[in-house]
């Protein structure tokens, strides 16, 4: 199974994925037609542009999912998958709808590299529950595509002391699902991104790296070059509420 699983799509002062370009034509190691799903945005046809024109200057020829009659018959014949970011809710809806949480399973399960940024890099975990937005809409399951066997939370924030914010911070909310599910939670920060080759699993992207949450211990902070991959052989036991 290959993987790139970023936090986010755009970095400040960088156009639209500029920050992982290399790290995106690594991964794509020579394919060259990209099926990109674009339903976690309202205009699809835009989304669609802005992807072409970031992936231009690799190659890379993009066709939107939303252009066929049958999505999931598309992506079952694509080279590389990409889901990109927007509303995590919206999306695993339209997925559902769309036949296309099975025909991405299968895409990938045969060697089709898996690209996500941040609602794309939620649906690659078993469940939505680890996102940060807000339910727009009500997809039919929060299950979601299930490649990895834990879970993500992109966008990862550290709180800042000075904040005049009186909610949770992030960390407090993810302490708050551990409390009812037993599945580590890898937060990404900004700039980092996950890349899965079969067995393996490494953290790359900017030395801010990435935090990791477990029940019952603290967060173990982690950097850039660290090997992941006992991640995946996690068994996630969800609604295992500590009473």
């Amino acid at each position: 199974m290959q993987l790139l699983l970023l936090s986010n799509s755009a970095a400040p002062g960088r156009g639209y994925l500029e920050h992982a370009r290399e790290e995106i034509a690594s991964a794509l190691n020579g394919a060259r037609r990209l099926v990109f799903v674009p339903y976690a945005l309202a205009d699809h046809d835009g989304y669609t542009a802005q992807v072409a024109s970031a992936l231009e200057p690799l190659g890379v020829e993009v066709t939107g999912a939303h252009t066929a009659d049958d999505p999931a018959g598309l992506v079952r014949g694509a080279q590389a998958v990409f889901v990109g970011g927007g509303n995590s809710f919206r999306l695993l809806k339209a997925l559902h709808e769309r036949d296309l949480v099975r025909a991405i399973r299968e895409r990938v399960a045969a060697g089709a590299l898996y690209m996500g940024s941040s609602a794309g890099t939620n649906m690659a975990c078993p469940t939505l529950r680890t996102t940060n937005d807000m339910p727009i809409v009500q997809p039919p399951t929060f299950e979601a595509l299930g490649l990895l066997p834990f879970q993500i939370n992109p966008h990862y924030l550290d709180a800042k002391p000075d904040t005049a914010h009186m909610g949770e911070t992030r960390a407090q909310r993810l302490e708050q699902f551990l409390e009812e599910n037993d599945v580590p939670v890898l937060g990404l920060r900004e700039g980092t991104w996950l890349r899965r080759d079969a067995d393996r699993l490494t953290l790359g992207g900017i030395d801010a790296g990435a935090i990791l949450f477990r029940r019952g211990e603290d967060p173990a902070e982690l950097r850039p070059g660290a090997d992941l991959s006992a991640l995946l052989r996690e068994e996630p036991r969800f609604d295992s509420a500590v009473r």
